[in-house]
């Protein structure tokens, strides 16, 4: 069973930067994908970011196209969510969870980290 822990996360004024960890127990075969979520209360849970673990491959959610970069270290079995120009309504828990198939569906995803709060607010 993989374990997912994320890192990164805290309070940060509007306009602000926070740089999200995930990282694996476990290496990843070159198929595997690794993506961001996120939930917020009362919502569900929304993707936002994805990365193929071989190609280096990435796709994002239009909510956060050009805000948000995902990116990958494949030898520290890590991934990151670099989150710029923060605004109040990107709070919520953040997620790391991946796909040993190559997929980005929420309901895709094998593995799932315990999540990471990130408060933006002033």
């Amino acid at each position: 069973q993989v374990q997912l822990v994320e890192s990164g996360g805290g309070l940060v004024p509007p306009g602000g930067s926070l740089r999200l960890s995930c990282v694996a127990s476990e290496r990843f075969f070159s198929s595997a994908t690794l993506a961001w979520f996120r939930q917020s209360a009362g919502n569900g849970r929304e993707f936002l970011a994805g990365i193929r673990w071989g190609y280096g491959t990435t796709v994002y959610a239009d909510s956060v196209k050009g805000r948000f970069t995902i990116s990958r270290d494949r030898a520290d079995r890590s991934v990151y969510l670099q989150m710029n120009n923060l605004k109040p309504e990107d709070s919520a828990v953040y997620y790391c969870a991946a796909d040993r198939n190559g997929d980005f569906g929420l309901s895709d995803m094998d593995y799932w980290g315990r999540g990471t709060l990130v408060t933006v607010s002033s």
